[in-house]
C-alpha cells in the first residue's frame, strides 16, 4: 500500500497540467477561426439576396421576408455580410403595410420569428429614419404570437445577425 502512496506524489508533483495557456479561453480575446467561410457566406448572401429582391418584384412580400431570413449569416465573422443582410431583411420589413404585419408573423415558423427577432433588435441598435415605428409593430407582433421568449433567446444568444 506505501507503494501506491510513492506514484501517487510523484505523479502529482509533475507540471504538465501547467502547459494549459488560460488566457487562450478568455472570451475577450476569442476569435473566430476562419477557413474561407467569408466566401461562402458572400456567395450565399448574393443568392439569397437575387431571390429576394426577385420575390419583391412580383409582390410577394411574404415570400421575399421568409426567403431574406433563411439562412441567416449568423455565424459569420463578416461585419459586411452582416451588415448587408440586415439592410435586406430591413429592406423587406419597410414594404409591408401595418395591417399585413400580424398575418406576416402568423404564417412564419418560431425559428423564423425568432431570427426576425434578432434583426428588429439589430434595427432598434442601429436606427434610420423611418424604421422604429416600424420597428416597433414587428417587434409587438411577435412577441404577442410567441411570447416573451422570443425576447428571452435574443438577449441571451450570442450569435448576432
Amino acid at each position: 500500500s506505501s507503494g501506491e502512496g510513492e506514484k501517487m506524489s510523484k505523479n502529482t508533483r509533475g507540471a504538465q497540467f501547467r502547459n494549459v495557456d488560460v488566457d487562450e479561453y478568455d472570451e475577450d480575446k476569442f476569435r473566430e477561426e476562419t477557413d474561407g467561410a467569408e466566401t461562402d457566406d458572400a456567395a450565399k448572401f448574393s443568392s439569397r439576396e437575387t431571390e429576394v429582391k426577385k420575390l419583391i418584384n412580383t409582390s410577394n412580400l411574404k415570400g421575399a421576408l421568409a426567403a431574406a431570413l433563411k439562412d441567416p449569416p449568423i455565424g459569420s465573422v463578416d461585419p459586411h455580410i452582416k451588415s448587408k443582410s440586415f439592410g435586406l431583411v430591413l429592406d423587406v420589413l419597410t414594404r409591408f403595410k401595418q395591417a399585413d404585419v400580424q398575418s406576416t408573423v402568423g404564417s412564419l415558423a418560431d425559428e423564423e420569428l425568432d431570427v426576425l427577432m434578432k434583426y428588429v433588435y439589430r434595427g432598434f441598435a442601429e436606427p434610420t429614419e423611418n424604421s422604429c415605428g416600424i420597428l416597433l409593430t414587428w417587434h409587438e407582433k411577435i412577441t404577442a404570437a410567441v411570447g416573451v421568449g422570443s425576447i428571452v433567446r435574443v438577449m441571451v444568444d450570442r450569435k448576432t445577425v
